[in-house]
C-alpha cells in the first residue's frame, strides 16, 4: 500500500492535547482501528497494552483509546506511567497483540501523542499506519461489535516490575553499581519513580531529580532537554555520572563527573567501540545512525573498522535498518540508543547502564572515553521557503551543492532537507575547517533562499 499519511508523523500521532488530531474522538477511533487491525485472522479477543507518561491529558486519551478497544471486542490493560521502551517490552513479554504509548516524548505538557507497537514490540511501518488512518477517517470500514462481543479493561501494576527486571538484566552481571553515586533526572515523566529504582537495585547511591510530576511539569526545566540542573547536582554531590531521560524515557543525555554534558554522537561512538572490543557485534561491523549523525563519528567508526549507515531521522527507521541488515546497535545524537539484543526501541535507562558498563570495561571516566570521538565543526541554518521541490531538481541549488562538496574534498558533508512541520529548508554543513564550513553553509543557504523563498 502506498500513499501519504496525514495523521501519523515520524513517531506516531502528535499534537496539542484536545485539539485535532489529539482528541478523545480520534483516540477512540484509533483504539477501534488498532483492535480491528490486530484482530483480523484471529478468533480471540485482542490484548492491547496501554501505557502513558505523566501529562494531565493522558487520563483523557487513555480512557478514550480504551473505549475504542472495548467497543471492538478487545481487552485493554492499563500500565500507568511506564517508559515507551517499557510498553514495547511488556507488549512482547505478555504476548499481547499490540502496545500503545500515550506520550509526546520531549514535548511540553500541552502536547500529547500516541505511538503503537506490534506484538514483537516494534513500531508500525508506514503502510500499516496508512491503513489505520483510512479506518479512522471512515469508521464504516470496521464492523460494529455488540452484546457479548464487547471487550473489557483493567489495570495491572505488576507490569512495571517486569520492565525493571528486564532493564537490570541488560547490565553485565560481572559488574556492579556498588560504590557509584549517580544523579538520575526523571524529567517528571514516565520514569520518575522507576529509573532511580533500577540504579538503586543494582547497588548505586542515587540522587533523584525530576521525580514530582503534577501533570504539567513534565520536561519543564529538567530531564534530557534541560540537563543543566542535573549537571549542577553531579558537581555538587561529587557524583560519578548524571543520567537525564526525557518525558517517556526513550532517550538519554549523560553527564560526566565534572558536569560536562556529553554529545550524543560521542556516546554512540564510544558504545560502538565497546561493543566491538567486547565481541558483542555478532560479526556485524555496521553501526546505524541518521542523516544528522556528525561526520566525525563516521571517521571515528572507520578508524575502528566499523561503518556508519545513515537513515532518515527517527529511531524507528534506525530499527528498520537494523532488522534488515542484522546490525545490533544504532542511535541518534538526540539520545535515542538502540541495543537490539535488549530492546526494540530507544531506551534511556538501558542505554545509561550500557555506558556505565563501557566505563567499567575500559576502567575510564565518561569524558575521557568521549574525548576519543572527535566531532567535526557543524553549522546549521534555516531559511523560509514558499515551495518544497526536490533540491536536486533546482539547477542552481544542485550546482551549488556540487561545488560545495568539491571544496570539502571528502573531509566533510552537507545536508539539505525540509522541515516536516514548517515552511523551512534546513542547510547543514560539516567539515574539518570551521571557517570553510561556515562560509559554505551561508553561501548554500543564500542560494536556497533566492531560489525557493
Amino acid at each position: 500500500m502506498s500513499g501519504k499519511r496525514n495523521l501519523f508523523g515520524t513517531d506516531g500521532i502528535r499534537g496539542k492535547a484536545n485539539i485535532h488530531p489529539m482528541t478523545g474522538e480520534v483516540a477512540m477511533a484509533l483504539g477501534r482501528a488498532v483492535t480491528y487491525y490486530f484482530q483480523k485472522n484471529s478468533n480471540k479477543k485482542p490484548l492491547i497494552i496501554i501505557g502513558k507518561d505523566t501529562r494531565l491529558s493522558c487520563y483523557m486519551l487513555e480512557q478514550a483509546f480504551s473505549a475504542g478497544v472495548c467497543s471492538q471486542g478487545g481487552r485493554a490493560i492499563f500500565t500507568g506511567p511506564l517508559p515507551t521502551p517499557g510498553v514495547a517490552f511488556v507488549t512482547q513479554s505478555m504476548r499481547a497483540d499490540a502496545g500503545v504509548m500515550i506520550s509526546a516524548s520531549h514535548n511540553p505538557y500541552e502536547d500529547n501523542g500516541i505511538k503503537i507497537f506490534d506484538r514483537s514490540g516494534h513500531k508500525l511501518p508506514d503502510d500499516v499506519e496508512l491503513e489505520l488512518e483510512k479506518m479512522i477517517l471512515n469508521p464504516s470500514l470496521i464492523p460494529a461489535k455488540v452484546g457479548g462481543e464487547l471487550g473489557n479493561a483493567k489495570r495491572l501494576d505488576e507490569v512495571i516490575g517486569r520492565y525493571i527486571v528486564h532493564a537490570k538484566s541488560a547490565f553485565n552481571s560481572s559488574y556492579s553499581l556498588e560504590g557509584l553515586r549517580i544523579v538520575v533526572d526523571g524529567a517528571n515523566g514516565a520514569a520518575y519513580k522507576l529509573a532511580p529504582q533500577v540504579f538503586e537495585e543494582l547497588g548505586a547511591e542515587v540522587i533523584s531529580l525530576g521525580k514530582e510530576p503534577n501533570g504539567i511539569n513534565i520536561n519543564r526545566g529538567c530531564g534530557a532537554l534541560h540537563p543543566q540542573m542535573c549537571a549542577e547536582h553531579v558537581v555538587k554531590f561529587r557524583a560519578d555520572i548524571g543520567v537525564c531521560v526525557d518525558g517517556d524515557a526513550d532517550r538519554v543525555v549523560l553527564i560526566d563527573r565534572d558536569g560536562t554534558v556529553i554529545d550524543g554522537d560521542k556516546v554512540i561512538g564510544l558504545c560502538a567501540r565497546f561493543l566491538k572490543d567486547s565481541n558483542q557485534l555478532d560479526g556485524q561491523n555496521e553501526i546505524v545512525g541518521t542523516v544528522m549523525s556528525n561526520f566525525g563519528l563516521e571517521v571515528y567508526l572507520k578508524k575502528h573498522g566499523l561503518s556508519l549507515n545513515r537513515t532518515q531521522v527517527g529511531d524507528r527507521y534506525i530499527v528498520e535498518r537494523m532488522r534488515h541488515s542484522g546490525s545490533v546497535f544504532g542511535g541518534e545524537p538526540s539520545g535515542h540508543l538502540i541495543f537490539k539484543k535488549h530492546s526494540t526501541t530507544g531506551d534511556g535507562i538501558l542505554a545509561a547502564l550500557k555506558v556505565i558498563e563501557c566505563m567499567k570495561f575500559y576502567k575510564k571516566g565518561l569524558k575521557e572515553l568521549a574525548d576519543e570521538v572527535v566531532l567535526y565543526p557543524q553549522v546549521l541554518l534555516n531559511t523560509t521557503t514558499s515551495k518544497k521541490p526536490p533540491f536536486e531538481d533546482v539547477p542552481a541549488i544542485a550546482q551549488a551543492v556540487k561545488e560545495a562538496e568539491a571544496e570539502l574534498k571528502g573531509s566533510g558533508r552537507l545536508l539539505l532537507r525540509y522541515s516536516g512541520t514548517e515552511n523551512l529548508a534546513r542547510v547543514m554543513v560539516e567539515g574539518q575547517d570551521a571557517e570553510l564550513v561556515e562560509k559554505l553553509c551561508r553561501q548554500l543557504t543564500d542560494i536556497v533562499a533566492k531560489q525557493l523563498g
